[in-house]
């Protein structure tokens, strides 16, 4: 945070305005009643200069949550993208394998994050029928769910329910997160190129990079059938990654591009 931000966050909370993250709820809440808010507007209204409510427009667009547009923002263009039921029931072998090789890597005691997806649900699944102890952290409900039959503790984050995936996202969800130091993560995405890993789903972005900042041990759980495929959000750099678990090796520039951020290649073979 910049110490301009800092000031201009300081002297809000002492004049009685609402703080950042209430701002951006507001502003979030506002594009479910129509489609298109404007900066003046929003400065007015929470009474705080435009610069402020710029940057709050910056960062919830940073997290996919909206569209930037001039003076203003807008609620995300909906292309399609299939949800986690059509995800589940596609590749269901090559996330099987990649989930098992996942849940070998946690140890007895640890404590986890793993975020929505279909292939982090079948690391789940995998996890709770091996019976490891560990505590688990998760904004998806499926996940929840199931590592709660096991031994597991589970901490589920709060936040806007996303109907179609499952799963929780946004401020709350990120602020839940932020409270907590983990001995690693498991994270899924929609793509994976030389670029770093991205993200499809509204909000998906976000949640995957407080796990990643959060967590001493990063690993990405994607099958070979996403590599060089580039999803709306952009996650991070592949440099923050520790190790890709994967159900064939990458190949070209995706291939070079990990071993140059030294990013561990884990194959999740059959059998």
């Amino acid at each position: 945070m910049s110490n301009t931000e800092t000031r201009d966050d300081s002297a809000e909370k002492g004049m009685g305005r609402l703080k950042k993250s209430d701002r951006r709820r507001q502003i979030l809440l506002e594009l479910k009643l129509r489609p298109h808010v404007r900066i003046s507007e929003l400065a007015r209204r929470f009474n705080v200069s435009t610069e402020t409510v710029r940057r709050d427009l910056d960062a919830l667009s940073d997290d996919g949550l909206i569209s930037r547009a001039h003076g203003g923002a807008s609620a995300p263009a909906q292309g399609h993208y299939p949800n986690l039921d059509e995800r589940t029931s596609a590749r269901i072998e090559e996330r099987e394998r990649i989930g098992l090789k996942a849940a070998e890597m946690v140890q007895d005691g640890e404590t986890v994050m793993i975020d929505s997806g279909s292939t982090t649900i079948q690391m789940a699944r995998a996890l709770a029928f091996r019976g490891t102890p560990c505590t688990v952290i998760t904004n998806s409900i499926p996940v929840a769910m199931t590592i709660g039959y096991g031994v597991s503790e589970v901490l589920l984050c709060p936040g806007e329910y996303l109907a179609a995936e499952s799963a929780v996202i946004g401020t709350e969800t990120l602020e839940f997160l932020s409270r907590f130091n983990v001995d690693r993560c498991m994270i899924g995405a929609s793509g994976l190129s030389p670029e770093g890993p991205s993200e499809t789903v509204r909000g998906f972005a976000a949640v995957k990079r407080m796990m990643l900042s959060r967590a001493a041990k990063r690993h990405l759980l994607i099958d070979s059938h996403k590599f060089g495929r580039k999803g709306l959000a952009h996650v991070g750099e592949l440099a923050d990654l520790n190790s890709v678990i994967v159900d064939a090796r990458p190949k070209g520039e995706l291939l070079a591009a990990l071993g140059g951020a030294e990013v561990d290649i884990v194959i999740a073979t059959s059998g």
